[in-house]
């Protein structure tokens, strides 16, 4: 593996973008946020972060000591809360729900001033001096917290027969996986994300083909699709373009 490899993602979503992520994921009451059930979530998202040595900002670090904090005022009686504390509500979760309602009302008004510069540039056609392909988020169609989801799931069911890495040396690398996924997509039909894992047989291998799979989409070499929310993950080659 790649001791020296890490992603560097052009466009990274934040903490409050993974607490919405987690959330909607989980259907659960934006106002009635399981503090425990949440709190854990995100920690485990912190531990793939970390398995993937991902350059994250440390607002994620923060917003995990917030999350520790309000589970533990959650926890004390009433009459215990800590006396420095100038909530005005019992309830420590109300601050961090101001947060997100508000950075969810600016996401959804950004997302809505998108559709409407996209639908008046359809009004008037023109034609590009070089045609490219349509400006889309770093990581295609989905997010970043989809893709590491679907990470997870793969190495969970990997957790059973444990990984060989201990026994044998191993030298995959993320240029010979990059390699790997380019050939696999070559024929333009769409790739589930889980196949690009069948033949893998430990955790490293599966990480370095996840990054691999990360660098090409920060390449723009491969977008990853989604056709329901939060449904299966699939990955297409973008078309006209070269391989840096």
């Amino acid at each position: 593996m790649d001791n020296d490899y890490k992603v560097k993602l052009e466009v990274f979503e934040g903490p409050l973008d993974l607490l919405l992520y987690l959330i909607k994921k989980d259907e659960i009451d934006i106002y009635d946020i399981p503090i425990e059930r949440i709190t854990k979530q995100y920690l485990d998202y912190m531990e793939l972060f970390k398995i993937l040595d991902l350059d994250v900002a440390g607002d994620f670090v923060v917003m995990a000591a917030n999350l520790i904090y309000i589970k533990s005022r959650s926890l004390l009686p009433k009459d215990q809360q800590p006396p420095d504390e100038a909530a005005e509500e019992d309830d420590p979760r109300w601050e961090l729900v101001r947060q997100l309602i508000e950075y969810k009302k600016f996401k959804d008004a950004a997302a809505h001033l998108q559709e409407r510069e996209l639908a008046r540039e359809n009004l008037f056609s023109r034609m590009p001096d070089k045609p490219e392909a349509a400006a889309e988020r770093p990581l295609g169609e989905v997010s970043i917290f989809d893709l590491i989801n679907a990470f997870n799931n793969v190495l969970k069911r990997l957790n059973k027969a444990e990984d060989l890495r201990e026994i044998f040396e191993e030298n995959f690398t993320v240029s010979d996986k990059i390699d790997l996924i380019m050939k696999m997509t070559m024929s333009n039909v769409a790739l589930k994300f889980s196949e690009l894992f069948s033949g893998a047989a430990s955790r490293t291998e599966v990480v370095v083909t996840f990054l691999a799979l990360l660098e090409l989409i920060r390449l723009k070499q491969i977008r990853a699709q989604q056709n329901d929310v939060f449904g299966e993950i699939e990955i297409v080659r973008v078309e006209n373009r070269a391989l840096a």
